[in-house]
């Protein structure tokens, strides 16, 4: 056990229970505690920190340096061999760390790599961390780490050590409450461990203390299991690798399912009551189709939907349910009575008629209220209302639920899976009629959603995570300031790997919330052009037509497998997965 934590002189008092007691952990969890982790050479070593050219805006820059005065246009940096001197030898820090939005598998290995870096490189440094997310600098609500308090969450799950929260620090009295805390505990530094908005957020609190001339810098952390917060510095968030094994594993066990039902409706091609068992599987990612293409390239599915794809090609309801209607037939011709199709979270959103429908909608619900006898319906134009009461009605009513902070839909919330099995239904219950098909649909729905954010995380995730702490902690000490921790070299060999970061201005963008341009880092959709996409694409028929399912298993931690990282990041890469 490492020695008791001491900062300024004075023993870290924490409660004598963390709310994790590693006794009554599986023996698996317990591998996980001591398991080492590796660092990139240049993190072993002494290191320099040094600027990179000068950059800019993801898009409408003008309008970024307006809103960034202070920070836009700062260079990336990167940690490079050299002389650790220039670093300020030496020096105790007073870090903050704070986890925000969702869980994502890591997230406690980037606190631990930042408290391992302050160990090492700062004998002597305390750091905060803050409690429930984002509210907890706001209420300087935080609890001091030290290593006791640490140990148990080292490579596991969830966020639990601190907590997250989706709370955000937006209003001038948030921020002003935000300059308290940071003055009151003479921080030198932030890190901000969230998604695309949390790290936003992170940009804008970087902005408002360099204005305030405070010396506490900012740094952000890529965090978010859908993998749309990624760049060509950034080339994944963490969590993702993880997530998508443990979806990936869930989708193989279904197709083995579906398998073996229907091998116990195996009948002649004449038998009508012939039943054909269809599981369809939501996945992860408002957004982005990340999720749902990597788990395909995991596990080969029938029938995979991606996002990016529907839109690009302005198909309907009507065309997405004509495909999965086409292949159902197609296998049924060959005596497979059964398959698996994965959708994406946000797949109706993509949707161009339906993105249509949600707009007037949104903005509907936003100055109107709605009357039960209808009439505001008579708001909607016609080919959007034609479309509503084409919609079942529990689709109907998840559509005007509530809206999330930022006024749009909660497409979580919509069982668009549950969708498409009831209009599917009705596609080839009319072809039934016509004779152009001979057996009875049955849809089974799934989604998997928070099953993937808190598992152990993966061997990549475990030293990915890491490696991004221990890079905050050294961005932190070389006074760096609205970046963003970011690994890269990844498909090489963890030695190997490059570490620095990344200018947070550089993925931003302006966007139209609540009527309002506010500055949001672009989101990472899947590129049709790119390479995952194009190795699916050149698959997807054979998969529909024949049965090619693979079947990962749980995570591996040990053995050859143990050390695989995720087709996306691969093929982005340019290494063929």
């Amino acid at each position: 056990m490492a020695p008791a934590f001491v900062a300024n002189g004075v023993a870290a008092v924490n409660p004598p229970v963390t709310g994790r007691v590693s006794e009554v952990y599986s023996e698996v969890q317990n591998s996980r505690l001591d398991h080492a982790l590796p660092l990139p050479s240049v993190l072993k070593s002494p290191f320099a920190v040094v600027d990179g050219p000068r950059s800019s805006a993801a898009g409408n820059s003008d309008e970024i340096a307006k809103l960034f005065p202070c920070l836009f246009g700062q260079p990336s940096a990167m940690l490079v061999p050299g002389d650790a001197k220039k670093l300020g030898a030496g020096q105790k820090l007073k870090i903050g760390v704070v986890l925000s939005g969702g869980q994502a598998p890591g997230g406690h290995n980037v606190i631990s790599g930042i408290f391992d870096y302050l160990q090492d490189r700062c004998p002597g440094s305390t750091l905060y961390g803050f409690k429930g997310g984002p509210a907890g600098i706001m209420k300087c609500k935080y609890v001091i780490l030290t290593p006791e308090y640490i140990y148990p969450y080292r490579n596991q799950g969830g966020f639990d050590m601190i907590r997250s929260g989706r709370d955000k620090i937006e209003t001038p009295e948030q921020f002003k409450q935000a300059e308290e805390t940071a003055v009151k505990l003479d921080l030198d530094g932030l890190v901000v461990i969230g998604g695309d908005d949390s790290n936003t957020n992170a940009c804008l609190l970087a902005e408002n203390f360099r204005s305030k001339k405070l010396k506490t810098s900012v740094i952000g952390c890529p965090k978010t299991i859908d993998g749309d917060l990624k760049c060509k510095e950034v080339p994944t968030s963490f969590g993702f690798d993880t997530a998508c094994k443990i979806y990936a594993e869930m989708i193989g066990n279904v197709m083995i399912d579906a398998r073996s039902t229907g091998k116990y409706y195996h009948c002649n091609k004449a038998d009508h009551s012939n039943l054909q068992l269809f599981p369809v599987v939501r996945l992860m990612g408002r957004a982005a189709s990340h999720i749902t293409l990597e788990c395909a390239l995991q596990t080969h599915p029938n029938i995979t939907l991606i996002g990016e794809e529907v839109a690009t090609k302005k198909l309907t309801l009507k065309n997405v349910t004509d495909y999965i209607a086409d292949v159902i037939c197609k296998r049924a011709e060959r005596g497979y009575n059964y398959g698996v199709i994965l959708i994406p979270e946000g797949l109706i959103d993509f949707i161009p008629e339906v993105q249509q429908l949600i707009a007037e909608l949104n903005e509907i619900l936003a100055n109107d209220i709605v009357d039960e006898g209808g009439l505001w319906k008579k708001k909607l134009a016609p080919q959007s209302l034609q479309l509503f009461d084409l919609l079942p009605s529990a689709i109907q009513e998840q559509l005007m639920l509530e809206r999330d902070p930022h006024g749009n839909v909660q497409v979580a919330k919509i069982e668009t899976e549950k969708m498409l099995i009831q209009m599917v239904e009705t596609e080839l219950e009319q072809r039934k009629q016509q004779g152009s098909y001979k057996y009875k649909f049955n849809g089974q729905s799934h989604f998997f959603g928070y099953e993937g954010r808190c598992g152990l995380p993966s061997n990549f995730d475990s030293t990915y995570c890491y490696a991004l702490g221990y890079g905050a902690g050294a961005l932190l000490q070389s006074g760096k300031s609205g970046l963003i921790s970011s690994v890269a070299n990844l498909a090489a060999p963890v030695e190997e790997w490059t570490v620095g970061g990344t200018a947070l201005t550089s993925l931003m963008d302006v966007e139209r919330r609540h009527g309002k341009f506010k500055p949001v880092i672009k989101k990472a959709m899947v590129e049709l052009d790119g390479a995952p996409f194009k190795k699916f694409a050149s698959m997807r028929e054979e998969w529909a037509l024949k049965n090619r399912y693979i079947s990962p298993g749980p995570i591996q931690f040990i053995g050859p497998a143990s050390d695989n990282v995720n087709h996306t990041l691969l093929l982005e890469l340019g290494v063929e997965a």
